[in-house]
């Protein structure tokens, strides 16, 4: 290839990224004055370039050919030389100077000096040369223009002069990628920020040994764990002791910046180092956690590193609240955890843009590049429902992850961080080896994030001296890599010694130092001061309320009828020209009659009117979900279109905005298409606002599958593991209605497998009155515990699972309902058949078609905590009945029957049978084929109801 094709097809400038040349030619064209003379006489010449057609080319002309141009040119030196302009080939040159700087801009990082191991060669990079675009030795002491940089304020540099400064800018122990921004503000602000320091930090001596100080902290720390509980898993951040630095630099500069507050979610690895050095945890009392001591009051707990902690520290900017969020070992799962609290805790200030409440994510490498939720979490960054004005991520990049150090065993990426590329955050990889270079880019990130808003990743590249946790052996699969580890001598070591040299310490104080931090910790001594212990944020949640509550199934959830019919109106009712479509518009006449009482309420308007005085009562609501706004089945319509405007252009209205002139918020949100990350984020969101019911829905129930991780280790365990109360509320729609193994079951049997301890609610509400009921009830008790409603489909629109309004008025959340047909006489029935959810329907047309009048039907509507004391009152009306039949659409080996089987058994009399009717058991949720769903059906039905029940029976 010739060197010109091969610049053509390989420059950054001429190839790819011609951005900065394509910049100057826009700024040219909208004002020529706005470029220096030497680009504005070249550009004149441009502009009278041949056209394809032969014509002279206007001003308009398309960038491709102008960028083509230059290279054209300038290899054949055919610039117009005129005696009033500068010659034009020097012209050409600094365009190959741009197009160096350029390259430096985006390759740089990948020739930086990165990694304290350096077992690697650095790369040939040949777009870094000079020679790569014909420039000869000559060239570098010739003059070139440097406006577009920020290397020095002059106009003007030698080329020699400018490739070192581009070398030591991007290519020592900083390398940042950022040219893949569109925004051009944002890249001329990290432009500036960078060169104009030459990536190098200016610290004052005492600023230098404070940071010494951090990292023989973050190092002594290790060190006496290692010797004082041998072979105990602590996750060691050894090789990794900047990261202390950073977070302490986080803190410090968050408090300057007006942040006061940060929530912080990260793994194992550090996470001990992080409470003592970071958050003033009592060294004390992580001594005595490793010694098996353990909290009261918790009927689980958890192991020490995956804890929590609060904690609030005086910054050089004022007092910040630290929250460090619990979390599991399921890697990255705490990431919309900590998002979801983030948000929450602006809402509560009305910090719109995020400038008092801080996310920090800390990540493994291998987990940031491996993990979906990482992914799906970002997606959330810059939406309306979840963004919470900018993350700041950190990764502990040990070049290891678990146990592979091949990266193309861990990635199919150059670096860990690329994910971040989708939504165009900076990311500075730094040498962990040089501490201020870690503080000095863990500032420059934060002053990014505080700036524009954004997503910022601060890449600490490292090594992790020990094994994953101190029991393995990482040399078994890693020979080469733990011998350069073991000549090491340290991340402390170096920098002390750094130190030293400059004439910054004394030879004997950095051995002061860790002996002084080795007695505190020997004293079990707070290594943090000062820990404020008796500040007050009028911001933070009081949880008092609900802490020690008794679990009850009553609460007053009635509303008068006058109320309801007051804000059923208030509800119904449009602003004016705005146009509905017309089953809109029916929807809210029928809603509007049921106010009124004139019709029964349904489903939706069940839920309405639950929103909605909850609203006007102060309570907050959030619900989020694939189509919460109209509801995947059409039955909510909370958001209302106007048909003659876009959905931006004042387009919507929100009757459940406007309940009353004080009312509390009322916020829905069609989510993202993601289930993990959303359901994660929600729970986060709870966790910090109890006077918020906060709901997430399932577009489908089956879906609910992909949030499985959020489920089993928040949801349901969460309290039990570290007393983290939660009011969240999920909304599965769930019913068999044939259309197949993923649209019918919302998987009953797996949340109710999770119950114990009193530490969740799951209901299976088949009418109106109940779901208002359960969502005032969700609000209203002193207690705050996840609420699983397993809702229904084509109860959406049956006449029969209406309510008349008076039961929103007098009654409340029945757990139980008994038999509703007052034909029915308790002394003639032989057989009750107990069932949940839709299949009650399906069971009284079938007794109506069959003529029974010795059957009664009971529906369980809240199966855990299973109600028996209201399900024995039932029972004990029907002294003749011998026979109890569970009923269920879902197969044998899924649905509540398993669970359910010993309460029912436990509360029948002496004699009594106990059988089953329904589905054989099944290794798909539900069969494909309709006209076989029918059958099953059919069948289900008639063994329920058969005059002579077929099916094994055990009898008490």
């Amino acid at each position: 290839m010739s060197s010109e094709k091969e610049l053509s097809s390989n420059s950054y400038l001429f190839g790819s990224n011609a951005s900065y040349v394509e910049e100057l030619y826009e700024s040219y064209l909208d004002n020529p004055g706005s470029v220096s003379d030497q680009w504005r006489i070249y550009f004149d010449q441009l502009q009278h370039l041949p056209a394809a057609d032969g014509s002279e080319s206007t001003r308009d002309q398309a960038h491709a050919p102008v960028v083509a141009s230059f290279a054209q040119r300038a290899k054949a030196n055919a610039f117009v030389s005129h005696a009033a302009q500068p010659d034009l080939a020097v012209a050409g040159k600094q365009v190959y100077v741009q197009s160096i700087i350029a390259a430096y801009r985006s390759l740089g990082v990948r020739f930086a000096d990165l990694d304290p191991l350096k077992r690697r060669e650095r790369p040939d990079i040949p777009e870094l040369d000079p020679a790569f675009y014909g420039l000869t030795e000559a060239d570098l002491d010739q003059v070139y223009s440097a406006t577009n940089t920020y290397f020095t304020k002059a106009d003007t540099m030698t080329m020699r002069d400018m490739l070192k400064a581009l070398r030591d800018t991007y290519c020592r122990t900083i390398g940042a990628e950022f040219m893949h921004i569109s925004n051009p503000a944002a890249k001329r602000w990290i432009q500036e920020r960078l060169e104009s320091t030459l990536g190098v930090p200016s610290y004052e001596a005492d600023r230098k040994r404070h940071i010494l100080q951090q990292i023989t902290e973050a190092e002594g720390l290790e060190r006496f764990l290692h010797t004082k509980y041998v072979g105990q898993k602590r996750f060691s951040l050894e090789g990794g002791e900047s990261f202390i630095a950073s977070m302490d630099e986080v803190v410090h500069q968050a408090g300057e910046n007006g942040i006061q507050e940060i929530v912080v979610g990260m793994a194992h690895r550090g996470r001990l180092n992080m409470l003592v050095n970071i958050m003033g945890k009592m060294p004390g009392d992580l001594f005595a956690e490793f010694e098996g001591k353990h909290a009261e009051g918790l009927t689980d707990g958890d192991v020490k590193y995956h804890n929590g902690f609060s904690s609030d520290l005086s910054t050089r900017g004022g007092p910040v609240h630290l929250s460090l969020a619990f979390n599991p070992s399921h890697l990255e799962i705490v990431n919309p955890v900590v998002e979801g609290s983030v948000r929450a805790r602006q809402d509560r200030r009305n910090d719109e843009d995020g400038l008092q409440v801080l996310p920090v994510l800390v990540h493994g490498d291998a987990a940031f590049a491996g993990q979906g939720v990482v992914m799906e979490t970002l997606n959330l960054a810059q939406t309306r429902g979840y963004g919470t004005g900018g993350t700041l991520h950190i990764v502990i990049n040990n070049q290891i992850g678990f146990t592979t150090s091949d990266p193309r065993d861990t990635r199919s990426t150059l670096y860990c961080t690329d994910v971040v590329k989708m939504i165009e955050a900076p990311v500075f990889h730094v040498n962990g080896d040089d501490p201020e270079a870690v503080v000095y880019v863990t500032q420059l990130a934060l002053d990014y994030r505080m700036k524009f808003q954004h997503d910022v990743v601060v890449d600490i590249v490292c090594f992790r001296k020990l094994g994953h946790n101190e029991q393995d052996t990482p040399s078994l699969t890693q020979p080469l890599m733990y011998k350069s580890i073991g000549k090491h001598p340290g991340t402390r070591k170096v920098y002390a010694d750094k130190l030293v040299a400059q004439g910054i310490l004394a030879e004997n104080e950095p051995d002061q130092m860790v002996k002084d931090y080795r007695q505190l910790m020997e004293d079990g001594q707070r290594t943090i001061e000062p820990v404020l212990t008796d500040y007050k944020n009028k911001y933070s949640t009081d949880w008092s309320p609900f802490l020690g509550a008794k679990w009850t199934d009553q609460a007053d959830t009635a509303v008068p009828l006058s109320e309801l019919t007051r804000i059923g109106e208030r509800i119904t009712t449009l602003p004016e020209n705005f146009t509905v479509h017309t089953l809109v518009n029916k929807l809210l006449t029928d809603r509007r009659k049921m106010a009124h009482g004139e019709q029964n309420v349904d489903w939706g308007m069940g839920e309405h009117l639950a929103f909605a005085t909850l609203v006007a009562s102060g309570y907050a609501i959030r619900i989020t979900g694939q189509d919460s706004g109209r509801g995947t089945f059409t039955h909510r319509h909370a958001v209302l279109h106007d048909q003659k405007r876009e959905r931006w252009n004042d387009g919507t209205y929100i009757p459940l905005q406007n309940v009353s002139d004080n009312q509390a918020p009322f916020t829905v949100i069609d989510s993202v298409l993601s289930e993990e990350a959303v359901l994660g984020f929600e729970y986060g969101y709870a966790t910090a606002e109890p006077n918020t019911l906060t709901i997430w829905e399932a577009q489908f129930g089956d879906f609910v599958n992909g949030a499985q991780v959020v489920i089993d280790q928040f949801i349901s365990s969460g309290e039990a593991k570290w007393g983290r109360q939660c009011g969240l509320t999920l909304m599965l729609p769930h019913g068999y209605e044939g259309q197949g193994p993923e649209h019918s079951s919302a998987r009953v049997e797996r949340f109710l497998q999770l119950c114990a301890d009193n530490n969740m609610q799951v209901v299976q509400p088949t009418n109106g009155a109940q779901i208002f009921h359960v969502l005032r009830r969700q609000m209203i008790r002193p207690f705050r515990k996840p609420l699983v409603i397993f809702t229904p489909k084509s109860l959406l629109r049956n006449k029969a699972a209406t309510s008349p309004l008076e039961d929103l008025a007098t009654g409340q959340f029945l757990p139980v309902i008994g038999e509703q047909d007052a034909n029915i006489d308790a002394a003639a029935v032989k057989r009750l058949v107990v069932c949940s959810g839709k299949v009650y329907y399906d069971l009284v047309h079938a007794r109506e078609e069959a003529g029974r009048k010795d059957v009664a039907i009971l529906r369980v509507e809240q199966l855990y905590p299973f109600a028996h004391k209201s399900f024995q009152a039932e029972m004990q009306k029907y002294p003749n009945a011998r026979e109890v039949v569970w009923t269920q659409d879902e197969p044998q080996n899924q649905g509540p029957w398993f669970y359910v089987q010993h309460h029912l058994y436990e509360n029948m009399a002496e004699g009594q049978k106990l059988g089953y009717a329904g589905r054989a058991a099944s290794a798909s949720p539900a069969v494909g084929y309709l006209a076989k769903h029918q059958e099953q059906q059919r069948a289900l039905l008639e063994q329920a109801l058969a005059p002579r029940f077929k099916g094994f029976m055990l009898t008490k």
